[in-house]
C-alpha cells in the first residue's frame, strides 16, 4: 500500500426519523443565518421541507432559501448561491437533496470565502481551498456518496466542461433511508448503479496484491447488487434502501481509496458527455461501463475474474461482464446512448467532442488514447 493520511471529518446520523435529533444537536453549534438549499421542489411535496424548516425555526434560525439546483449543477448556479450567501451574511449552509445539491453547496461554501475564481485557482494555479462556510447535508437521494467528502462535480457551461472541483466538506450528514421513498424508481436504480460504478472504478485502479481496499470494494459491489435486486422484488424494502444508502457513502468516503490509485476513466467519459448533453449520470455510466470494460478486460483479467466470482457468482472475466450487462438490463437501465434522455441529440459529432476533451486517466489497467475513447463511445450508440 502507498502512504496515506486518513481523517473522518463528517459526523453521520443514520436511520429512520433521525433528522430532528441530528438538527437539534448540530444547529446549536452554528450561527443564526442558515441557507436551506434544495433542488426542484420535491421536498415540498413529500413533507421533508416542512420537517426540516420546522427544525430550523424551532432552533431560532433565520432561513435563507436557495432552490432550483439542477441535476448536473452548473458553475453559474454555484455563483448564484455564492451571491446569496454573501448578500444575506449566511453563517451555515444546509444542503437537502442528492449529489447535485450537495456538490453545488460544497463549491458555494468554498468559493464564498475566496477572492479569486475557484475554477481558475484549481485548474490554472493548482491551488485548492482549505475551508469554507460551515455546512451540513441531509441526503434524500443516495448513490453519489457526496455527503462524506469535499469533492464536487460541476458543469462549466461556458467552457463546455464537466469535472471535479474541490470544495468544502460537510461537518455532518443525515442519512434517513425513508427520505428516499418518494424518489422515482429509475432515479433510485441509476443512483445505485453510480454506487456500483464508484466501487468498480476504485477496484480496477492500481493496487498491490491482496489489498484490503479491493476486498472492501468487492463487498460493497456485491451488497449493492444484492440490494438492488431486493428493490426489484419489493420497491418499499426499507432494509434494502438502508444498505444501499450506506453502500453509497462507503464507496465515496475515502476508505476504499486509502493507499491506492483509482481508475475513474468511465466517469471521465460520462462527465464530459454530461458537459455536452443533459443525460442522467448513473444511466450514462450504465451505457458506457460494460463497453469500456470489454476493451480493457485482458489488461486486468485476474481482477475481472475475481469480480465475476465475488459479485456475480460466475467463473470467468468474460462471464462477469456478461452478468454485468444482464444486470443493467434487469434493472431497466439504458444500454445504448439512444435510450438516454437528453434534450441534446447524441450524435457521432457530439461523441467526437467528448472523446477529444475528456480527461485521460493514467492509473487504470491501460491508459486509453482519444481514438479508443471515441471507439468506445461510438459502440455505445
Amino acid at each position: 500500500m502507498k502512504k496515506f493520511t486518513f481523517a473522518y471529518p463528517t459526523k453521520v446520523y443514520f436511520g429512520e426519523g433521525i433528522a430532528a435529533e441530528a438538527l437539534e444537536q448540530e444547529l446549536s453549534k452554528v450561527g443564526e443565518a442558515v441557507m436551506l438549499a434544495y433542488g426542484g421542489g420535491s421536498i415540498h411535496k413529500n413533507g421533508i421541507y416542512k420537517e426540516i424548516n420546522d427544525c430550523l425555526l424551532k432552533a431560532g434560525k433565520k432561513v435563507v432559501e436557495f432552490s432550483g439546483i439542477m441535476p448536473n449543477p452548473t458553475y453559474m448556479k454555484v455563483q448564484e448561491g455564492v451571491d446569496l450567501v454573501r448578500k444575506h451574511h449566511v453563517d451555515f449552509i444546509l444542503a437537502v437533496g442528492g449529489g447535485s445539491v450537495i456538490d453545488c453547496c460544497k463549491v458555494i461554501s468554498a468559493q464564498t470565502i475566496l477572492e479569486e475564481d475557484i475554477w481558475q485557482m484549481e485548474y490554472r494555479e493548482k491551488i485548492f481551498p482549505k475551508g469554507g462556510i460551515p455546512m451540513g447535508v441531509i441526503v434524500t437521494a443516495s448513490g453519489t456518496g457526496a455527503e462524506m467528502n469535499a469533492g464536487a462535480v460541476i458543469t462549466h457551461e461556458e467552457k463546455k466542461w464537466k469535472g471535479p472541483i474541490f470544495g468544502n466538506g460537510a461537518s455532518f450528514a443525515v442519512l434517513d433511508p425513508a427520505y428516499t421513498m418518494s424518489v422515482p424508481a429509475q432515479q433510485v436504480f441509476s443512483g445505485a448503479f453510480d454506487t456500483l460504478s464508484h466501487a468498480m472504478e476504485t477496484y480496477l485502479g492500481t493496487s498491490d496484491g491482496e489489498n484490503v481496499s479491493d476486498d472492501v470494494a468487492l463487498a460493497i459491489m456485491r451488497n449493492t447488487v444484492v440490494n438492488m435486486r431486493r428493490l426489484l422484488v419489493n420497491f418499499q424494502d426499507m432494509q434494502a434502501r438502508s444498505n444501499l444508502m450506506w453502500d453509497s457513502a462507503m464507496a465515496e468516503n475515502g476508505i476504499l481509496k486509502a493507499g491506492r490509485l483509482t481508475d475513474f476513466q468511465a466517469h471521465q467519459m460520462e462527465h464530459q458527455l454530461g458537459a455536452y448533453t443533459d443525460c442522467n449520470h448513473g444511466q450514462g455510466l450504465a451505457v458506457i461501463q460494460p463497453v469500456y470494460y470489454r476493451h480493457i478486460v485482458k489488461d486486468a483479467e485476474q481482477k475481472f475474474t475475481r469480480f465475476a466470482k465475488v459479485v456475480f457468482s460466475v467463473e470467468t472475466a468474460e462471464e462477469g461482464l456478461d452478468a454485468l450487462d444482464g444486470f443493467i438490463r434487469e434493472c431497466g437501465l439504458p444500454t445504448k446512448m439512444s435510450q438516454l434522455k437528453s434534450t441534446v441529440e447524441i450524435t457521432p459529432q457530439v461523441l467526437r467532442k467528448v472523446a477529444d476533451t475528456c480527461n485521460l486517466i493514467k492509473c487504470n489497467p491501460r491508459k486509453l488514447d482519444r481514438e479508443e475513447i471515441y471507439e468506445i463511445l461510438s459502440e455505445c450508440l
